[in-house]
């Protein structure tokens, strides 16, 4: 099969963000400093504990909201403001991994391609946009709070006969796996401290393709997508 056979309208292309076009590690070890530097290394350790008590909660990360929590234990710690200028004005467009745009430029050729993201109503949002990222795809987002559970919203909006979703969590693979079964070719972004975690790589199946870095797409071609080999 030629590349040529299979039309634009045939396929899309589902992208995650974090870890899988931009590095969010890097973003958070930023944070880190930031916090050190303003809140002291007891405020940092203090801010974490509520971020990671927030993400449990609500399922995904909330920096600004975990920020707001802080504030409401120290409302009179006027750093917080510089905390806050920092998030909101971070150059999140310098944190793509090489070749992302690339990537995202290439597949669309072939077809749509989409940003399927989790994360809040205010900071993601921020993050895809300040990033560049929405204006890759056309300003074709989707920001669900679990998004593995939004996928017959995801087929409404987007219709497709076939996918291929790109993400650095093989616990999200594996959901959508389950859902769209053949119409999925699920595609395993090596990058971050998901990705490299032992234990998640062995609960869950492996990817129909797993690659090492985001730039290495660009050595795909469609049908290798469509009809990955076992």
């Amino acid at each position: 099969m030629n590349e040529g056979d299979v039309s634009p309208t045939r396929v899309i292309f589902l992208f995650d963000v974090d870890n899988t076009l931009l590095d969010n590690d890097r973003v958070a070890a930023d944070l880190q400093h930031h916090l050190a530097t303003e809140l002291g290394a007891e405020g940092a350790q203090e801010y974490w504990k509520i971020f990671e008590q927030l993400r449990t909660e609500l399922g995904y990360a909330d920096y600004l909201g975990a920020l707001q929590k802080y504030r409401a234990k120290h409302p009179r710690a006027p750093s917080l403001l510089f905390v806050s200028d920092f998030l909101i004005n971070y150059p999140f467009a310098e944190r793509l991994f090489p070749d992302a745009l690339e990537v995202i430029e290439r597949v669309q050729q072939w077809g749509p391609a989409v940003i399927l993201s989790d994360g809040d109503v205010v900071f993601q949002p921020l993050k895809v946009s300040r990033s560049g990222l929405a204006n890759a795809v056309s300003g074709r987002v989707l920001i669900y709070v679990h998004k593995e559970q939004e996928l017959d919203d995801v087929e409404e909006r987007y219709p497709a006969q076939h996918y291929v979703l790109v993400d650095d969590k093989l616990r999200i693979l594996a959901a959508v796996k389950a859902f769209w079964g053949s119409r999925v070719t699920t595609v395993f972004v090596r990058q971050g401290h998901y990705a490299t975690d032992p234990k998640v790589l062995a609960t869950y199946s492996p990817a129909d393709v797993s690659i090492g870095r985001i730039g290495d797409l660009l050595q795909y071609r469609l049908p290798e997508l469509l009809k990955p080999k076992p």
